[in-house]
């Protein structure tokens, strides 16, 4: 619901801005937000243009304008208008937090998920468990898994019954990732499936979608190709093609069916998809194009080309470091040495 009402022409976008974003459009919304921000600028209402741009901020990264995202939220909390506000200055953290990472910056995005965790209050359950959420998955992706790991047993105590079903259900999303990862993989099986009672598609088909994504990808992560997985797979495809998704979206989803194919003895099948995301480095993260060569890599020595594989490790070792990812950089080297 709109949270202020300065004039008809505020209103108006506004309300656009909120009905834009309802319809998944997250451009437009973020356009309509930006409108409305202005309009509350000319008008000297300075609370209505903070709020606003904090809205254009949190649509621009659900449309992975995710440099945009960050630069603006940032100006939130460290421009001439930047709220002193504790609560709204975390959540702001954890806005520029999901930017950087998407961008594939995970120094900046774990700085900033660990300012949004300083400032949340211990009495603000959720602000708090999405503060430690956003530092979790930066820790993660950057390979620094002990740390990870560390912050998710502080997150596991943070969880009251307070806290909403889905977010809960975020919560052993999150901590189930970890797990994988650490190749505590029981443990990444129970936190996902705790995670799936939780979601319904019913409730919220977008998270749904996101979570059978994730899921798959841990799964295939940890060289598990079951049935379970499978279904993870065309859950995830399904739910995307019913409600749409972002670029990202597809590439994962490519991603995790060139996983599938590898794992399941396929190997040329998978260098297919693997070179369509490849095709245009341009499009996706540095961090998805690190996975997805090293998949490439490995699908190559598969089949005997060990040019080939050589190329794309080390294209994959390129992109880690690019995106900060040391550990996992470190870890094709590792592959590297052995296949030499």
């Amino acid at each position: 619901m709109p949270l202020h009402s300065v004039s008809p022409l505020y209103a108006a976008a506004e309300l656009q801005a909120y009905e834009h974003r309802t319809n998944h459009n997250f451009v437009k919304a973020a356009g309509s937000a930006q409108e409305a921000a202005e309009i509350a600028r000319s008008e000297g209402d300075m609370d209505a243009w903070w709020n606003m741009t904090f809205v254009q901020a949190e649509n621009l990264l659900d449309a992975e304008e995710f440099e945009t995202c960050a630069a603006l939220a940032s100006g939130l909390v460290g421009g001439p208008h930047a709220t002193t506000e504790p609560h709204a200055k975390a959540r702001t953290y954890i806005l520029v937090a999901k930017a950087w990472q998407g961008a594939g910056l995970l120094e900046q995005a774990a700085d900033a998920a660990r300012a949004a965790v300083e400032l949340a209050s211990d009495d603000d359950v959720e602000t708090n468990v999405k503060a430690r959420q956003a530092l979790i998955a930066t820790l993660a992706d950057s390979g620094r898994l002990d740390d990870a790991w560390a912050e998710c047993l502080d997150l596991a105590e943070a969880v009251s019954a307070e806290v909403d079903d889905q977010l809960i259900g975020k919560v052993y999303w999150v901590i189930g990732n970890v797990a994988f990862l650490c190749s505590k993989v029981q443990e990444g099986l129970e936190y996902h499936e705790l995670a799936a009672s939780t979601f319904s598609p019913a409730r919220n088909l977008d998270v749904w979608a996101k979570f059978n994504k994730a899921s798959a990808a841990m799964r295939l992560a940890a060289d598990v190709a079951d049935a379970d997985t499978l279904r993870c797979i065309e859950r995830a495809e399904l739910a995307t093609d019913v409600i749409g998704g972002s670029a990202n979206d597809y590439l994962l989803m490519k991603l995790n069916r060139a996983h599938w194919n590898f794992l399941a003895g396929e190997a040329s099948a998978a260098i297919e998809l693997l070179d369509q995301i490849c095709a245009d480095p341009d499009k996706p993260s540095p961090q998805i194009l690190g996975e997805a060569c090293l998949l490439l890599g490995r699908a190559h020595s598969a089949i005997g080309n060990p040019d080939a594989a050589r190329e794309n490790l080390l294209r994959a070792v390129d992109h880690f470091e690019a995106s900060g990812a040391q550990q996992r950089a470190d870890q094709v080297r590792e592959y590297l040495a052995v296949e030499a």
